[in-house]
């Protein structure tokens, strides 16, 4: 994309369908007066009084306690600098965005338009009343610290300016593991730092907590090593200083253990980095370009343990595993400040947790085999789902521990559950499968690109390395519509009915008449239909031209799936085929089949789908838990239709004992746990969440998932094909731009799995 098309699309996400990124959603009922007279007048009076009588009830009554301000004046947003509190708003929305996401925790945005320390503590403070937290963010040094440190002297609620801290937890969680691996003990390595702003400060002061010596830190800012004899340095800055001459950086890091950057790109050479002692540890952390190329270094030492900012190298130092679950934790215990005790918890709790066993969940999101604790993996992966379980309790009980928690946690269990589903309102799920696609791209087919709609998703899946387009459709009409927006990368285009591909045209038809001659296909037909687009498109995908196809844009369901039928074969053992689609609900991801092919399924049809509908649950690193949906529950009605689903469940239950399946159910039974476990307490679904519906014909199915779609506003990822033996994915119907980006990372992810089986069955043979 070129830079003007990248910088449309920045500023139309940010401008449609309404400006901004966030917006305050009522939590109560407010259909009728009686609803508005409790949320307001007159009925808003009694929870008043109770805080008045108790300030503390203000946690009882108000949204305070899940609310944090995320506070800034605008002097030192991202890299752009001093831009102002209006122009930084974007980011702490974004900031915001990120605290609801990953923690369920609401955010207020607040630009304030003053530099002096003294007013804008004094206006924080003014409006602190209405937060449990406040998060600084993008605050110049030195005044930052200054504001921190007599914020969360004055006031009685969490602070952190997590520009300072948050880098400083992660990359202390990543040197514990590192010094483990490389076999060095904290009081004896010597720590080289290039940065001496508030960051590195941050990193610095948090290190010595580790047990690092401050006569074993030489540290750097732009004028060179910070020495005692320099008038330029803040009093933080000063603890750093050393009665020594002014050498280069070259030359502190002779023997050195640890480079820690956060300055500039490109600053540490090869050379430098040979002079390093044995297993030298290099945190470059400077973006877009870390302070030496991660590939440039795991070349010049062998036996490097590195991390960078960025999250296409492994060991990434990212914010975002601290902040969201650092506050999460002392929100949920209303500890009255964020202390050293609670950091290096969250310090602690990243550390170990590299050290588990990691769920396949998070394997399957970053095309791992199997992420093992070793050089290339000492801190967790930010799409890791145990961040919030593992670093919300630490930091809670160190609060407790330490005396500034007001609402102690007792039930620990509870707890754990209470963090758990909070996490089922995103769409997590989406961002694991498009990050898994990027790990392996592969060759999609656009069988419609000369659609807008559709090109505009081939351009985004090129874009972000999704998979590799490949454009079907009238030639000149894509080179316009590409121009158009901006699409400048140069990938196949193919139009089946021109000259050009008589004879690709040709022999695919040859192909097809020879494989399918005795089943009522004669040459001329076959010759016929490779002029349109999909039967092109299908035999691009057999005859290994192309990966995988997704088409379905411009035409029904029904006339889209019959050519892919007739051209793609079963998987081998399958007989029926199927669809699901995955649902982002506010209880988590839902998958609901079938959707799209089976009017009116029998018994046996129903157990195929579930078996191939589980398979699919699994690609997404989910265990399936399956209910087999009626209108009736266990047996209730002798209805036909009740009893073909109530013969699946007893063939699943008779042949895949391990399979977590049980029905016939309602679908209130089916998704609400306690309504089930009081009325049917035998069912192999009680006490389980369960995160797929097998319904009982494609009406009901189809009906349910628009439904959820348009009423719930929940985002769908589907129909996705089951059964086929090849990576073919229809569309819905005018399906949007991110629809068709999101079939198209499921695309790429079948492919890569076929590919996987299809290697494993040659190396068995």
């Amino acid at each position: 994309m070129n830079k003007y098309s990248k910088r449309r699309e920045a500023l139309l996400y940010h401008a449609k369908p309404q400006p901004g990124k966030i917006k305050v959603v009522p939590t109560k009922k407010y259909a009728t007066q009686r609803d508005l007279s409790l949320a307001y007048s007159p009925g808003v009076a009694e929870p008043c009084l109770e805080i008045a009588k108790d300030v503390r009830n203000v946690y009882k009554y108000t949204a305070k306690g899940n609310l944090v301000a995320v506070i800034t004046n605008g002097t030192a947003v991202l890299g752009l600098g001093d831009i102002g509190p209006e122009a930084s708003k974007p980011v702490m929305e974004g900031k915001g965005l990120l605290f609801k996401i990953f923690a369920d925790i609401d955010v207020f945005d607040i630009e304030i338009n003053e530099k002096n320390v003294d007013e804008f503590v004094e206006t924080v403070k003014r409006i602190a009343p209405t937060f449990g937290g406040i998060n600084l963010e993008d605050i110049k040094a030195p005044e930052s610290f200054e504001i921190e440190r007599r914020l969360k002297a004055e006031l009685d609620i969490p602070v952190m300016h997590d520009d300072q801290h948050g880098t400083a937890i992660i990359s202390s969680a990543a040197l514990i593991n590192a010094l483990e691996l490389a076999k060095k003990k904290a009081d004896k390595i010597k720590i080289v730092v290039s940065g001496a702003g508030s960051a590195a400060l941050a990193c610095a002061n948090l290190y010595l907590l580790l047990g690092v010596k401050v006569e074993n830190i030489i540290m750097f800012d732009v004028n060179g090593v910070l020495t005692t004899d320099r008038t330029d340095l803040s009093d933080l800055q000063k603890i750093y200083a050393k009665n020594i001459k002014n050498i280069s950086l070259g030359e502190a890091l002779k023997g050195a253990d640890v480079f820690l950057g956060l300055s500039a790109g490109n600053i540490l050479s090869p050379e430098m980095l040979m002079g390093m002692a044995k297993n030298p540890i290099v945190f470059a952390m400077a973006n877009p370009i870390p302070e030496i190329d991660y590939d440039l270094a795991i070349k010049t030492r062998k036996d490097i343990i590195m991390a960078t900012g960025r999250s296409d190298h492994p060991n990434q130092v990212n914010n975002v595993l601290g902040f969201p679950y650092i506050f999460r934790g002392a929100l949920d215990v209303r500890a009255t400040k964020i202390n050293e005790e609670m950091k290096m918890a969250a310090v602690k709790a990243l550390a170990a947790l590299a050290k588990e066993s990691v769920p396949e969940q998070v394997n399957i999101a970053y095309g791992e085999t199997k992420l093992l604790f070793g050089r290339d993996y000492i801190i967790p992966k930010p799409f890791d789902p145990r961040l919030i379980t593992h670093v919300a309790p630490a930091v809670a009980k160190a609060a407790m521990d330490s005396g500034v928690a007001l609402h102690p946690i007792y039930d620990w269990d509870k707890y754990e559950e209470e963090l758990l589903d909070r996490l089922g309102s995103d769409n997590k799920m989406v961002r694991l499968l498009t990050n898994r696609a990027k790990t392996d791209p592969k060759r999609v087919v656009f069988a419609e690109a000369d659609q807008l709609d559709v090109l505009k998703a081939a351009q985004i899946v090129h874009e972000e390395g999704i998979g590799h387009p490949i454009l079907l459709g009238n030639m000149e009409t894509i080179l316009e519509l590409k121009e158009e927006i901006g699409f400048d990368a140069d990938v196949p285009i193919f139009d089946p009915k021109t000259k050009e591909e008589d004879k690709r045209r040709l022999r695919y038809a040859e192909i097809f008449w020879k494989a399918r001659q005795r089943k009522g296909i004669n040459l001329l037909d076959a010759q016929k239909w490779m002029r349109e687009r999909n039967y092109f498109a299908a035999m691009m995908v057999n005859e290994g031209e192309a990966d995988a196809l997704v088409t379905g844009f411009s035409r029904s369901y029904p006339a889209t799936v019959k050519p892919i039928l007739q051209l793609i074969d079963r998987a081998p053992g399958i007989s029926l085929v199927a669809t699901t689609n995955m649902m982002m609900t506010n209880r988590g991801p839902m998958f609901l089949s079938d959707t799209a092919i089976n009017p009116e399924p029998t018994a046996d049809d129903l157990a195929k789908i579930a078996l191939m509908t589980a398979k699919t649950v699994r690609l997404f690193g989910m265990e399936p838990v399956i209910a087999m949906i009626s209108f009736s529950n266990f047996g209730s009605s002798s209805d036909p239709a009740a009893k073909k689903v109530r013969e699946a469940v007893d063939y699943l239950h008779k042949y895949y004992p391990e399979l977590i399946v049980d029905g016939e159910l309602q679908a209130d039974f089916a998704l609400n746990q306690e309504m089930l476990k009081k009325k049917f307490p035998f069912s192999k679904l009680a006490d389980k969440k369960v995160n797929t519906l097998i319904f009982p014909d494609l009406a009901s199915a189809n009906i349910t998932y628009k439904l959820l779609k348009e009423l719930d506003k929940a985002d769908s990822v589907g129909p996705i094909m089951l059964g086929l033996d090849k990576p073919v994915h229809i569309f819905q119907l005018g399906a949007s731009v991110e629809e068709m980006v999101n079939m198209a990372a499921v695309a790429v992810v079948d492919a890569q799995e076929k590919q996987k089986r299809l290697k494993n069955l040659i190396v068995k043979k």
